[in-house]
């Protein structure tokens, strides 16, 4: 058996130290690179999260101010303005519905505190092209009310995360399609004095609804997000039913 002279012993250690040594070295290398990984995703991960949340806030508070509508509205209703008396004007809505600093009876007035008392909203930045909301009496909801048309707010020109998104919340499988006159047909439509419900009214495409089974049919659909034959998706809630 040979044996190693003490110099031939120290050489071998530090080879083996050299080789630990790049060892450490080559998994410190990889950890640091795993660690990267993880790092940047999970603030991908964050970044998407924290735009889902944003999204969700600015839909919650879409949801509230249509709720607010729908109580000044109610509100009208029962203190004896017919449905086809309320109104719309504010400053900052379009002129056509109506000039409010005119109305010597404002009681019917959904924007003003002796009528609705709501308040007139743009919605939050970054859910449509900043399309002002619309009042139409052109559509009936699907399975909401009768078939007569209802009295409907519409945000006109949302994103595709919006519509998806608040669709998903209302329990629709998909986003909707009004490939008619669409949920809002057009200025010529507006909720005012010249124009109030229609007689023949637009249904939308019911069968893109989620559908009830125990109907057979689309599910109660008083609020929801449509995409139209314009190739724009656009947001309606139903203010009053009939």
């Amino acid at each position: 058996m040979r044996v190693f002279t003490n110099r031939e012993v120290n050489i071998k250690k530090r080879q083996n130290e050299k080789g630990n040594v790049l060892f450490i070295i080559l998994m410190a290398i990889a950890l640091i690179g795993t660690l990267t990984a993880v790092i940047q995703n999970s603030s991908n991960s964050d970044s998407s999260n924290i735009d889902d949340e944003t999204l969700s806030i600015k839909i919650s508070e879409i949801r509230s101010y249509t709720s607010e509508l729908e109580r000044a509205v109610l509100y009208i209703n029962q203190n004896g303005i017919s449905e086809e008396d309320i109104r719309f004007a504010h400053p900052d809505a379009n002129s056509e519905y109506g000039d409010l600093s005119a109305d010597t009876d404002t009681t019917d007035q959904v924007f003003h505190k002796d009528g609705g008392a709501a308040l007139y909203r743009a919605a939050p930045s970054g859910l449509n092209d900043g399309s002002a909301w619309e009042f139409t009496g052109s559509t009936a909801a699907p399975n909401v009310g009768t078939s007569r048309a209802d009295l409907i707010a519409v945000l006109p020109n949302v994103t595709a995360a919006f519509c998806s998104k608040i669709n998903e919340m209302n329990g629709q499988s998909s986003i909707p399609d009004d490939t008619s006159d669409c949920v809002y047909a057009g200025a010529t439509a507006r909720f005012d004095d010249a124009t109030q419900y229609a007689s023949s009214p637009n249904t939308m495409n019911e069968s893109t609804f989620t559908q009830d089974v125990n109907i057979s049919s689309a599910k109660a659909a008083p609020q929801a997000c449509v995409a139209c034959a314009d190739g724009n998706y656009y947001f309606y809630n139903v203010l009053l039913a009939r």
